[in-house]
């Protein structure tokens, strides 16, 4: 199974300027745990997380003061769609993170979470452990 069969295509995209209260407001609204952080002065893409603002807020930091581009991850690791579930999963291994930006030639076509591997492998685990069980 591919990245394009389990990301999601719901990309929240928000400024460095939004507040982290802003930020969780409208993950929120939208049911996602990610954010694309698109900054228009550099360009550049990249990720804020529930984690980045729970750990704000664990901090005793202010979300109404703290804003996305102060906790905004930009040494992102970015998956194509054509890659495999498994090539996803190691590379959310190795760099120690949940979600990953999805990029085609033209930008952003979503972010596929571990949630979203777990949901397509256990049906497919599921279908085979009862093929065995009938075999």
């Amino acid at each position: 199974m591919l990245v394009r069969d389990a990301m999601s295509t719901v990309v929240l995209t928000i400024g460095p300027a939004h507040t982290l209260r802003q930020a969780a407001r409208l993950m929120a609204a939208r049911r996602v745990g990610a954010a694309v952080v698109l900054d228009p002065d550099t360009s550049g893409l990249g990720i804020l997380t529930e984690r980045d603002i729970l750990n704000s807020l664990g901090a005793g930091q202010d979300p109404d003061r703290e804003t996305a581009g102060t906790h905004t991850t930009t040494d992102v690791v970015f998956a194509a769609p054509a890659w495999t579930l498994e090539e996803a999963a190691e590379a959310m291994t190795h760099g120690g993170f949940r979600h990953l930006i999805v990029l085609d030639a033209h930008g952003p076509v979503g972010i596929v979470s571990v949630r979203d591997i777990i949901r397509c492998w256990a049906p497919a685990r599921h279908r085979a452990a009862a093929t065995t069980l009938a075999g």
